[in-house]
């Protein structure tokens, strides 16, 4: 029996992931959305195996969930998971950003203004549309995290927690009127960092994350009642024999 190849099935998977990361931040899949190995395997035009490689991937980064006599869904926190997210969110990034101003080389911060200067240029946030930040290196969050030097908040807040994160920021944060007030403050914050000013920059990213809070709240709250308001889908008729 001929063995499988195995770079050509983790490239694969590695495509598979990213297409559905990508479906699933950006809100082509949304919450809730029940997914099938069958019906990927379909849309993707691939096999079973690399599909696998890449759900079980896409469950570690805990953006797909299985519940019981369901399968596998796209995941979907309640308002006070959400919350609770960005509270661990508001303590963590900020205290990365106080590390930051400590431990940032001027390498590093010129980094980051390239970064910026790369989401400037973003034709939707120029429209005022949104404001779609790429992962990783293109992620101003992940960036600030990194550049704080500290393995144990780049372990918590660009792996465990990282996708997740991003998920929720793009779709309930990244769009309407917060994009150019987001923006204005990465560039404050950055200007702190750069100035090695600890308290001002954990201060403004604290300040930065709380905006985003209360504005993922409302918009969040706001599609639950919209939900909430839908009338419920009718039972199917058994028909008579």
């Amino acid at each position: 029996m001929q063995d499988t190849p195995v770079p050509e099935v983790r490239t694969l998977a590695e495509r598979v992931f990213n297409q559905l990361q990508d479906a699933i931040v950006r809100g082509e899949l949304a919450p809730g959305t029940k997914i099938t190995e069958p019906g990927l395997a379909k849309t993707y035009g691939i096999s079973r195996g690399p599909l696998r490689e890449a759900m079980r991937r896409l469950e570690t980064h805990r953006l797909i969930e299985r519940v019981p006599h369901v399968g596998a869904r796209v995941v979907k926190l309640t308002m006070r998971e959400l919350l609770e997210l960005f509270d661990v969110r508001e303590a963590m990034e900020s205290m990365a950003a106080r590390l930051a101003a400590r431990h940032m080389t001027a390498e590093e911060i010129a980094g980051l203004r390239e970064v910026l200067a790369f989401h400037e240029r973003q034709s939707d946030l120029s429209r005022g549309e949104a404001y779609y930040q790429r992962e990783g290196d293109l992620d101003f969050h992940y960036r600030i995290v990194q550049g704080s030097h500290n393995r144990m908040l780049m372990t918590l807040l660009c792996d465990d927690l990282y996708y997740l994160v991003r998920l929720y920021r793009t779709q309930f944060s990244a769009s309407g009127a917060r994009p150019r007030r987001a923006f204005v403050e990465h560039h404050r914050i950055v200007d702190a960092i750069e100035a090695g000013d600890e308290e001002l920059a954990e201060l403004l990213m604290r300040r930065h994350v709380s905006a985003s809070r209360e504005n993922v709240a409302k918009r969040y709250a706001a599609v639950l009642e919209q939900e909430a308001e839908q009338p419920p889908v009718p039972p199917l008729q058994r028909k008579t024999p």
